[in-house]
């Protein structure tokens, strides 16, 4: 099993058991326990896809270069033109560079949680910690916020293969649907509960569907009085639906996609799964999450980001972002990109080469899709990128604005168990500029 284990001891997993939805979660557990509501008709986006760069990539050597700055702080990489005039990206990032108006850059956000596990919490919710309070993700919320419109026979939100995002206060039944596993190029994706699997076949599954029925006519009576008990029949039956149905089966089967389709995408584990994530959202499912993790790079930097971080990053991203755009799909994608902060401007010398340490004062974000339009910078560092030069973005800015990219109301209030009513982000801004 591939693990990132960050400076904390937090552990990355890029593989965990398939079909886990935390605690073993069934499919049809989970969709018993999922709910949600309705996103405004009026929303160019509709679909979501967040990519979280685990660990805190680096934004003076990605995409926010200082050439003209002193040594120790630009380090040893070049930049390299764009497609956007005047606009710069690292060497190691030649595929992107190409497709860089497919996207907006924001430059400048900042925060000051240097902790990987509170700064990870705040970009997946847009909404400062609380030890009092578990805000949800923006997973969770699209799926409570778009469940009128939702295919019957296809999850809402699909994590490849696991997500930092929680639901929060809304209760479990907003979490995703984990795959568990990431894709491999070329071949049938299996998850568990989707896929049939071990000789069993729709037939077999009909007839349990039967006999399901026949015990629930002989409790009846026991759940009208019974909380947990409410609803089960139409949750198994949306259950049945999805293990049925040959749309969602083959929402998760990339082999279908052409192999002149495919073949940019690679055959890294990142980049399939960027290509799942694109065949999903073109078959109706509305918010979908990856993970590039190892950015950690407190050693070493230069080494890790020039020989497997980039790399891996530049070639399926770019892919991801033309092959929405070539399918007709990145004007109702929202989609975000973000580490949980940037690092230290100035390289450390622990190591011979040295890395780069936490620094949540100054990073990058990538947007794309919907409303935003591509080929744009937004915001700026100083001259050494230690800070925002005028103009700060926070998290809380960026999730408002991802929200109203797609259409939903950031200031619109959600009630906990005990009736406390909690806004969906607590303070931000929408980014106005970004839609210019």
């Amino acid at each position: 099993m591939m693990t990132h284990r960050t400076c904390d001891g937090i552990q990355r997993r890029d593989f965990l058991k398939i079909g886990a939805l935390g605690g073993g979660m069934t499919l049809a557990n989970y969709l018993r326990l999922a709910e949600a509501g309705e996103i405004a008709d009026s929303a160019k986006a509709r679909c979501g896809i967040f990519i979280n760069l685990s660990g805190g990539p680096s934004h003076l050597d990605t995409f926010d270069m200082k050439p003209d700055a002193p040594a120790e702080y630009r380090g040893v990489f070049q930049p390299i033109k764009t497609t956007v005039p005047g606009v710069q990206f690292c060497e190691h990032l030649p595929k992107l560079a190409a497709c860089a108006d497919k996207f907006a850059i924001l430059r400048g956000v900042s925060h000051t949680l240097a902790a990987h596990q509170l700064g990870t919490v705040y970009v997946n919710t847009g909404s400062r910690p609380l030890a009092s309070l578990e805000y949800p993700g923006f997973g969770a919320v699209v799926a409570k916020e778009t469940e009128a419109a939702n295919p019957v026979d296809l999850p809402s939100f699909v994590a490849i293969p696991n997500s930092n995002q929680r639901p929060g206060f809304l209760g479990v039944k907003y979490a995703p649907l984990n795959t568990g596993a990431t894709p491999t190029a070329g071949a049938p994706f299996s998850v568990r509960g989707i896929s049939l699997s071990g000789g069993l076949t729709v037939d077999q599954v009909r007839q349990r569907e039967r006999l399901l029925h026949d015990l629930d006519a002989k409790f009846q009576g026991f759940e009208k009085q019974h909380q947990l008990l409410e609803g089960l029949d139409r949750f198994s039956e949306q259950a049945h639906a999805i293990i049925t149905s040959p749309r969602s089966r083959e929402a998760f089967d990339i082999s279908k996609e052409s192999p002149a389709f495919a073949k940019p995408f690679g055959t890294d584990a990142f980049g399939v799964s960027c290509l799942l994530a694109c065949r999903l959202v073109e078959s109706g499912v509305r918010f979908v999450t990856l993970s590039l993790g190892g950015w950690d790079t407190h050693q070493d930097n230069f080494t890790r980001l020039r020989t497997t971080l980039l790399p891996r990053l530049d070639n399926g991203l770019a892919a991801l972002f033309s092959g929405l755009a070539q399918k007709g799909l990145l004007d109702s994608t929202a989609v975000l990109v973000t580490g949980e902060f940037g690092r230290t401007p100035k390289i450390n010398t622990r190591s011979a080469e040295g890395g780069r340490d936490h620094y949540p004062r100054c990073m990058f974000m990538l947007t794309a899709g919907g409303s935003v339009r591509g080929g744009q910078v937004v915001g700026e560092s100083d001259d050494k990128a230690t800070m925002p030069k005028s103009k700060a973005f926070s998290p809380d800015d960026v999730a408002a604005t991802f929200y109203n990219n797609l259409g939903i109301d950031h200031t619109k209030e959600y009630h906990t168990s005990t009736g406390r009513p909690i806004t969906i982000v607590r303070d931000g801004t929408v980014i106005r500029e970004l839609y210019g």
